[in-house]
């Protein structure tokens, strides 16, 4: 059975020219860039050539880049860095549909101490920014707000926040993994101060990522020891997957433009089929101010999870949420911020689309998905809702 994926803001499938470019690091080519002799010095320019490429896709300079595990570790490098850089500032500014590796560490700064303001969003997932605008203080040590959703695909307008947090003297870091090769990024022509990114979200292996740190912003590092990263992240380089990170950013520049064309449409046409063939469905967010790829469906009045396992059964990859969050039985944190229903936030699906999905994928889909939804609510005790 062939697997359909529409899961790639979950994580995408490594590209062939990628995984080409990657894999003589891991056989012949398997020295440490860090050792003095020469079978480890040869693979540090292949290093530095990543850099430069991973820097040219967001419009930075190599040195602003720091290798990391991924945006997670980016994420939490950022802040923590930011507050340690600003000891007398106890306050942390951020969204409420941040993803949960800033969301999660908000918590976790609560408990020791900090103060972390949620910014709301409206129903369609925008950011209050009259809110923002009142919650950011002199007190703040760092904003970050997310460049774009990985639920919704909404776009947040991260340079408007970031002069907002420069008045009081805040850092900005914007969590912009899925925005990074999806959206036309040119950072040296803006304010923000960090910026966090990961390559299995364009085309790269798991476990690589990077966070831009604008040159002048003081930095903390994150991970201490080794003097890797110009001191900034310790720990052995992952030669094949910065490498990889480097061709994946290399790829993304290329495409993006004939990409985010082509995949706009398809998403658009699979969320036409879907929304005219079923009933009581509504779409999550922004429909005017979104990524390319991505559109959230709600079917009104059943349960998302059951939507996903019978898709599953036919082969077809969808999600409800964050893959970091799946097993929860809460609705989507980022549709509740936004005040989707519960009859509507249980029944939505995300579909996420990459270069490798195709108009006989999205047929299928809607070929398959109605009779699974009108299967759910002859089942449901809340369907049809003229009838409760």
């Amino acid at each position: 059975m062939k697997t359909v994926y529409f899961d790639n803001n979950a994580t995408t499938a490594v590209d062939s020219e990628v995984l080409e470019a990657m894999l003589p690091f891991l056989r012949e080519r398997y020295g440490n860039p860090s050792s003095i002799h020469s079978f480890g010095g040869e693979v540090a320019k292949p290093v530095e050539e990543a850099r430069n490429a991973v820097a040219a896709l967001i419009g930075a300079s190599p040195t602003e880049i720091i290798f990391t595990s991924g945006g997670t570790e980016s994420d939490n490098a950022a802040i923590t860095s930011a507050l340690y850089m600003c000891p007398t500032k106890k306050k942390v500014v951020v969204s409420k549909v941040e993803h949960p590796a800033v969301l999660t560490l908000g918590k976790e700064l609560e408990r020791r101490g900090f103060k972390v303001e949620e910014v709301p969003v409206d129903s369609k997932g925008r950011l209050d920014m009259e809110r923002l605008e009142e919650i950011v203080d002199d007190s703040t040590a760092v904003v970050s707000v997310m460049w774009a959703n990985n639920e919704t695909g909404n776009i947040y307008p991260v340079e408007k926040v970031a002069e907002i947090a420069k008045r009081h003297g805040a850092l900005f870091h914007t969590d912009a993994v899925q925005a990074v090769g999806k959206l036309p990024i040119d950072l040296a022509s803006s304010s923000i101060d960090m910026l966090s990114l990961s390559g299995h979200k364009l085309h790269a292996p798991k476990g690589i990522g990077a966070l831009y740190v604008r040159r002048g912003v003081r930095f903390r590092p994150f991970v201490v020891g080794g003097h890797q990263e110009r001191g900034r992240r310790a720990g052995t380089t992952n030669v094949p997957g910065v490498v990889a990170l480097g061709k994946a950013a290399e790829i993304a520049a290329r495409d993006m433009a004939e990409e985010a064309k082509r995949l706009a449409e398809l998403r658009d046409r699979l969320e036409k089929k879907l929304r005219d063939a079923i009933p009581s469905t509504r779409v999550n967010g922004d429909p005017d101010n979104r990524l390319p790829n991505t559109t959230n469906i709600s079917f009104e009045y059943i349960e998302g999870e059951s939507i996903l396992l019978l898709l599953d059964r036919l082969g077809v990859c969808a999600s409800s949420g964050s893959a970091c969050t799946s097993g929860s039985i809460e609705p989507s944190h980022v549709l509740r911020a936004m005040g989707v229903p519960y009859t509507a936030a249980h029944g939505a699906v995300r579909f996420s689309l990459s270069k490798y999905n195709t108009d006989e994928e999205v047929d299928l889909v809607v070929k398959e998905l109605p009779p699974i939804i009108a299967r759910l609510r002859e089942l449901s005790p809340f369907w049809p809702p003229s009838e409760k």
